[in-house]
């Protein structure tokens, strides 16, 4: 269950976006630490109790064609980002449609990310800004035992459902809170202030299987996965780079990357095959079983051909 955190009944005057980013800036927080990072609960209410100032920034964005959306936006239309990222915090406001709204029907759920199990590989602070707030169900799990592979049992230990008050502030925990979320009973909004951390790239995030209670799929995917393939598959200095990073970089997730890249690059099945049998051997465990799923599907495949 996310953390609530005590915000104080009125507690502190409001204050604008620029007073806010100013006050971040000059915080000494760092966001991997849980209790300096729920100190700056307060903060974001003050904000949430600036009832104008989202409103003025959607009727500027418009007046400017979303032109500042446009270029800065890779969340889609369900976020207004008041922050893009570059610095050790991003913020943002999320739109929650409820499930009879136009919007909701014509997209569907999935558009808004209801009924999706998942956790999070950043920390962040949310708040019910507008509106009753979305539903969720809330699970918990321990990621340190785990080696994060598809189908792995993940722990998972059900909290309770609730719903993200007006005027509450809650923290999200890395890689330890789970939620499902679900549409709220009437149109609603959030604000957050999302960590950013140089190593949040190689953080896994998690889709669950909470009826089985496993990891369903890794969610992070990072640009330098889709340049490994191409590299690999170019040969010469980029595929000599792909080994390398298939040998020696520090996430499994891109070791994984890099060695899938190889195999699909051999001349030969007998080549890949060899390529996923080693990497299947290793004793780093994601990797491991990362591989031996993929030797399986070319297995398979070569017995249906």
């Amino acid at each position: 269950m996310p953390r609530l955190i005590d915000v104080g009944e009125g507690e502190g005057d409001a204050i604008g976006l620029d007073e806010l980013f100013e006050t971040l800036d000059a915080s000494p927080v760092d966001v991997r630490d849980e209790d300096a990072f729920a100190s700056l609960g307060p903060l974001l209410a003050r904000l949430g109790r600036n009832r104008s100032f989202l409103a003025d920034l959607a009727a500027a964005e418009l007046e400017k064609r979303c032109a500042r959306q446009s270029a800065q936006n890779g969340y889609g239309a369900q976020v207004l980002l008041l922050r893009p990222p570059g610095g050790r915090y991003l913020l943002r406001a999320n739109f929650w449609p409820a499930a009879g709204d136009a919007v909701t029907r014509a997209s569907g759920a999935a558009a808004f990310f209801y009924g999706m199990p998942h956790d999070h590989n950043f920390p962040f602070l949310t708040h019910g800004y507008f509106g009753p707030g979305y539903w969720s169900d809330y699970y918990d799990y321990d990621v340190a035992p785990l080696a994060g592979l598809p189908g792995e049992a993940a722990g998972l230990r059900f909290v309770q459902r609730a719903r993200l008050e007006p005027g509450q502030v809650m923290l999200y925990r890395m890689r330890r809170d789970i939620h499902v979320q679900l549409p709220p009973d009437s149109f609603s909004v959030s604000l957050n202030i999302m960590g950013a951390d140089p190593a949040q790239p190689w953080l896994d995030q998690y889709r669950f299987d909470v009826a089985r209670g496993t990891i369903a799929e890794i969610l992070t995917h990072s640009a330098s996965e889709a340049l490994v393939a191409i590299a690999a598959h170019l040969g010469g200095r980029g595929g000599e780079l792909a080994a390398h990073l298939a040998r020696t970089h520090p996430c499994d997730r891109m070791r994984a990357a890099a060695v899938r890249a190889l195999a699909a690059a051999a001349p030969d099945r007998c080549e890949a095959h060899a390529i996923l049998a080693r990497a299947a051997a290793s004793p780093r465990a994601q990797l491991a079983g990362l591989a031996r799923g993929w030797l399986t599907e070319l297995e398979l495949f070569a017995a249906s051909a």
